[in-house]
């Protein structure tokens, strides 16, 4: 059976109320209280987003989340108590693709998945983008979530794709930092150390030298242009 959405915490009674709340709106919600149950839950069943906490009793929501990116490219939403930025960082350098900090509002919870979901669904379209600049190609394809650049096709995870997806749909001009945050997080209450992984990521894929990148360029105090000149 698929599931919108996979709770793992250890504090069962969060995540009991927030899947009850998350049903009332129709989003389908099962919870998971360890690594093992989640893995015994995923021999049977998928989820479209995992919602993941840090600590998980005497285990590691990180060593957990590598453990999923090995197989899965489902969004993870960390959820926990840690506030620190280090924490961040690590969360979305091991595959993260939100940091959400507890105590959380159900209600902002709930519109965070949605927006995923949204994505998700929309990823699903099979019309696919294509530029020819140059003599060079440039693709992006929603149907399989991966883009081609000159002749290679890469693969890319949710978060990802959304980002790129953002910049090509205003190529060659300079998007802002907080039209990415508006367009791609949904709004605007993220540090740009979040948003600088995520673009190092997808230069990592794209790039033939990520440190000399020649499409997703720095416009150093205000945000990012890919050129597809």
């Amino acid at each position: 059976m698929n599931y919108n959405c996979l709770i793992i915490d250890d504090e069962k009674d969060l995540s009991r109320m927030t899947q009850e709340y998350f049903e009332m709106f129709g989003v389908t919600c099962e919870v998971a209280s360890s690594s093992d149950e989640c893995l015994k839950f995923l021999k049977e069943n998928t989820a479209d987003i995992f919602l993941l906490d840090i600590n998980l009793g005497n285990e590691s929501g990180f060593a957990l989340c590598k453990q999923l990116r090995e197989t899965y490219d489902t969004p993870i939403l960390f959820i926990s108590a840690r506030q620190s930025d280090d924490d961040v960082l690590v969360a979305l350098n091991i595959g993260g693709d939100d940091y959400i900090k507890k105590p959380y509002t159900l209600s902002v919870l709930l519109a965070k998945v949605k927006v995923q979901l949204k994505r998700l669904e929309a990823v699903k379209q099979p019309k696919a983008a294509q530029s020819q600049d140059g003599g060079e190609s440039f693709t992006i394809d929603p149907s399989t979530m991966s883009c081609t650049v000159e002749g290679r096709t890469v693969s890319l995870k949710s978060k990802e794709f959304s980002l790129l997806s953002c910049l090509y749909s205003h190529k060659n001009t300079i998007v802002t930092k907080e039209t990415l945050f508006n367009e791609v997080w949904g709004d605007s209450f993220y540090s740009d150390s979040t948003l600088n992984v995520h673009i190092r990521r997808l230069r990592e894929k794209i790039e033939s030298d990520p440190n000399e990148p020649g499409f997703i360029k720095t416009v150093w105090g205000t945000g990012y242009i890919l050129e597809t000149d």
